[in-house]
């Protein structure tokens, strides 16, 4: 199960993503535990209101669990992973809610806790919290036999494929899988033993260098995204530098815009756009069919819940009605007739709530199997509209190159440097 924790504030905003149901199938809060408050912004706002008392900014400590694709963890499975990450973050007994999110025929869950001592009145302090959420991840991959991730099976702990918000965000305007778009840059740097192989290797795919106004060298992308080097590569800046040499070599990014501009750009464009529109009719379909699918599973749980209700109540009072009254009752409580029947009561009314949980459980398992038989189509479409659109890049990045000069060395095929067609901005 991949955990990914972090300290933060803002509350309200994190309630309010919590609760998106526009980028979830379904979201249940499993869990509030330790707030007054019955929904999350309140209970987020209690926290804040005693962090007052502190000088502590992130009030708040919030963790994701995700466990594999094709895994399926409990509820109790899932509060033991909990329980066992607040004990090693140093969190136990402070207040937290749990949340479910389904999509894509899945389930992760995320869990906020108060960083709060309310006794104390200051925050606690979370040393070394990523090596342990690490660790503990490691193990519950074990555990259940998961197959563990590529991260985990070499020395230290970081993936060279995971991705910060800020880099997230960034692919994901450009519409690619951010996963994709790290992993092109690390191919162009594997290929590469130099300034002009490099260079090749991602013009190829429509990303050009240049010599960045605080970052040394990043990468330019037909869109007008630059991306630093680095990053993006996954090595230290000295590393980029011991290989490329000084970027005052390479243009600036105002003259590889302004060679854009003077290269097609506008067609460039417009070849996006019509590659957007193409694959975004080509989407609508699943897309119907997944709204309509979220609305009969939502329709289907409202008509387990209200029936378990209605049965619920229906034996509640039927348990009531075996606990006699007036004289007969006190009858019982003398004779002992009346602590064996709350005791039969107590035992039925756990074992209503089981088969209760159980008929949930089942029917969300239904619902997952047959959310997943649909993210499979989707997921195989989106999987050939980003070759689509990796395609589409590197014709525009040929297109975008500027012609080889005449006199060029063909003995150094790859000793170009990208210059601007148009006017200089230096001049």
């Amino acid at each position: 199960m991949i955990l990914v924790g972090s300290q933060r504030g803002g509350g309200a905003n994190l309630a309010q993503h919590l609760m998106k149901l526009d980028e979830n199938d379904h979201v249940t809060v499993v869990e509030r535990r330790g707030f007054v408050g019955t929904t999350l912004r309140e209970a987020f706002d209690e926290a804040h209101a005693i962090s007052k008392a502190t000088k502590a900014k992130q009030y708040l400590f919030s963790l994701s669990l995700s466990p594999p694709r094709d895994a399926h963890i409990d509820l109790e499975g899932l509060k033991d992973a909990v329980e066992r990450a607040e004990q090693s973050l140093g969190l136990t007994g402070q207040p937290r809610v749990i949340v479910c999110h389904e999509k894509h025929g899945r389930r992760h869950w995320h869990c906020v806790w108060s960083r709060i001592d309310a006794h104390a009145l200051k925050a606690i302090n979370l040393p070394y919290y990523k090596t342990r959420l690490n660790a503990l991840s490691r193990d519950l991959f074990l555990e259940h036999g998961w197959e563990l991730p590529e991260g985990y099976r070499t020395n230290g702990w970081r993936n060279p494929l995971n991705f910060d918000l800020a880099e997230w965000q960034q692919a994901q305007r450009l519409g690619l899988d951010p996963r994709e778009l790290k992993q092109l840059f690390r191919d162009a740097w594997i290929r590469s033993d130099s300034l002009a192989g490099f260079r090749h290797a991602l013009e190829e795919s429509g990303y050009f260098l240049a010599q960045g106004d605080r970052r040394g060298f990043v990468a330019v992308d037909i869109h007008g995204e630059v991306f630093a080097l680095a990053r993006a590569v996954g090595v230290k800046t000295k590393d980029i530098t011991d290989r490329l040499g000084d970027p005052a070599q390479l243009p600036s990014v105002a003259d590889v815009h302004q060679t854009f501009k003077t290269r097609m750009i506008e067609r460039a464009r417009e070849l996006r756009r019509e590659n957007r529109q193409t694959q975004e009719a080509e989407q609508a379909p699943f897309i119907a069919e997944r709204e309509a699918m979220k609305a009969q599973h939502q329709a289907e749980r409202e008509r387990l819940r209200e029936g378990q209700e209605q049965r619920w109540q229906r034996e509640a009072r039927e348990r009531v009605a075996r606990l006699r009254t007036g004289m007969r009752g006190a009858w019982d409580l003398l004779t002992g007739r009346a602590r064996v029947i709350r005791r039969e009561n107590e035992r039925e009314s756990y074992a209503t709530f089981s088969r209760d949980r159980t008929q949930q459980e089942e029917l969300y398992r239904a619902q997952m199997r047959e959310r997943r038989e649909l993210q499979a189509r989707i997921d195989a479409l989106a999987q050939a509209q980003r070759q689509g659109r990796r395609e589409l890049a590197r014709r525009i990045g040929a297109l975008l190159r500027p012609p080889d000069p005449p006199d060029r060395d063909q003995s150094k095929p790859f000793a170009r440097r990208i210059r601007p067609r148009g006017p200089s901005l230096d001049r």
